[in-house]
């Protein structure tokens, strides 16, 4: 499945649209701890995280992640949007809960 596909299949609102949405989405993976993320996402994962700020996003790209996935309604600052818009960094947001965010993104890549 595709961020494209995921995008078209879910309520997610997309926060910002990078240019890789035609890129596979391997698993979903859940941590808000950024140090843990940073050694332990896998690549191409959907992150799923409570974690709005700017240290997401370079967490993200560092660990090469397909996409975040701000759960329970957290959005980015301003600031961070600015960011995430110059580091080409595809987030969405959901309002369910981080288990039932990447339940939902588990689900949908293996249906």
């Amino acid at each position: 499945m595709t961020i494209k596909d995921l995008i078209k299949k879910t309520d997610f609102t997309v926060i910002n649209s990078g240019s890789n949405l035609e890129s596979s989405i391997s698993k979903p993976f859940c941590c808000d701890l950024l140090s843990i993320a940073m050694s332990k996402a896998p690549a191409n994962s959907a992150w799923v995280t409570v974690m709005g700020n700017m240290n997401t996003l370079a967490v993200a790209v560092l660990a090469d992640v397909a996409c975040i996935i701000l759960a329970e309604g957290i959005t980015l600052d301003t600031a961070a949007i600015e960011k995430a818009k110059q580091q080409d960094i595809t987030v969405l947001q959901s309002n369910m809960q981080v288990f039932e965010t990447a339940l939902l993104v588990h689900e949908l890549i293996n249906a």
